[in-house]
């Protein structure tokens, strides 16, 4: 089965006590014998005019925070050497910050990129461009958000499954799901989980006359019985016990919540369809809005046909003018 080779961790503050995303990411890689990159996207603004005239030309004082940024991530990455783990370090000048990590992912073939997960409760995903979130939506490659600090010790990974395919969400993407999820269960001696989320009552299923409860509850059990059909055809590869399958007749959401914390999940894998605009709005941030209520790790995976909008090229340094200070004066 394939696994993990490059993982790509992206680490915002370098003078943090502790990473938790750079532990998580070298027990992934030790379990897959895959190779690290530590990489920290020099993305702050430079205001040009604040340095004219200064000891420092621009692009001495450019390498001089790369230097004490890149000095900073070996110090990290010392620490994972001691632990026989193949590291590497990159710090580069590129902005905004999703961008630079999807293009260094891409420029080095990682097939995994690891990101903490920004402090506080997103608002309003349609309009801001939170890191995680535009990674999720950006990235072709699995992205891993970690939410916390506890190390991995043999964890449940659930498979967040949708065969009912609402949206148009493509057929190959819950097989992407389902392994990848077997694949780092396997690895890191886990357990396979998987969850399904289904509505109690399908859109167009009532009639508009007629309505009574033997029809509500006639209904609401054939849309469980052609839910777990559909589940259990997804499945049918699989090894996942009766156990660890979890039906919930909620909105995604809510359903994949209550399946992650009845199995006690270290990660949640599920898939995203980045969408634009109202469309997105309105049905396209089921993965940012499980980022806000799932404790748990999440991983997000896309379809093999999915195609980033990101550009390749390198934009280096964000030289600014600072704005001009009004003069104060009498009329």
């Amino acid at each position: 089965m394939p696994s993990f080779r490059r993982i790509l961790v992206a680490i915002n503050a370098l003078d943090a006590k502790s990473h938790p995303s750079v532990l998580k990411a070298a027990q992934i890689a030790r379990a897959c014998g895959a190779q690290i990159e530590l990489y920290h996207g020099l993305d702050t603004p430079v205001y040009a005019d604040l340095y004219a005239g200064g000891d420092l030309g621009m692009p001495d004082l450019q390498r001089s925070i790369q230097q004490r940024a890149l000095h900073q991530l070996e110090n990290i990455a010392d620490r994972l050497r001691r632990h026989s783990l193949k590291v590497n370090v990159c710090a580069q000048w590129d902005y905004p910050a999703f961008e630079a990590i999807v293009r260094r992912a891409m420029r080095i073939k990682a097939d995994l990129i690891v990101s903490s997960v920004h402090a506080g409760r997103h608002r309003l995903p349609s309009l801001m461009r939170l890191t995680d979130w535009e990674l999720v939506r950006l990235s072709p490659i699995p992205v891993l958000i970690v939410k916390n600090a506890h190390p991995y010790r043999r964890p449940a990974i659930l498979s967040a499954v949708d065969p009912a395919h609402a949206f148009s969400k493509p057929l190959q993407l819950d097989r992407r799901i389902l392994r990848t999820g077997r694949m780092l269960s396997e690895s890191l001696r886990g357990t396979l989980h998987a969850v399904h989320a289904y509505a109690r009552v399908p859109g167009g299923a009532l009639p508009e006359m007629g309505i009574t409860p033997s029809l509500i509850e006639d209904i609401t059990r054939q849309a469980e019985r052609d839910a777990r059909v559909r589940l259990d055809r997804a499945l049918r590869a699989t090894r996942i016990a009766r156990s660890r399958r979890y039906l919930v007749a909620r909105d995604p959401v809510n359903g994949i919540v209550e399946a992650a914390r009845r199995s006690r999940s270290a990660i949640v894998v599920m898939g995203a369809i980045s969408r634009s605009g109202f469309r997105r709005l309105l049905i396209g941030n089921t993965a940012e809005r499980i980022l806000d209520e799932l404790s748990c790790d999440v991983l997000v995976v896309k379809s093999s046909k999915f195609r980033t909008r990101v550009p390749r090229s390198v934009r280096g340094p964000h030289w600014l003018t600072s704005m001009p200070i009004p003069m104060a004066g009498y009329y």
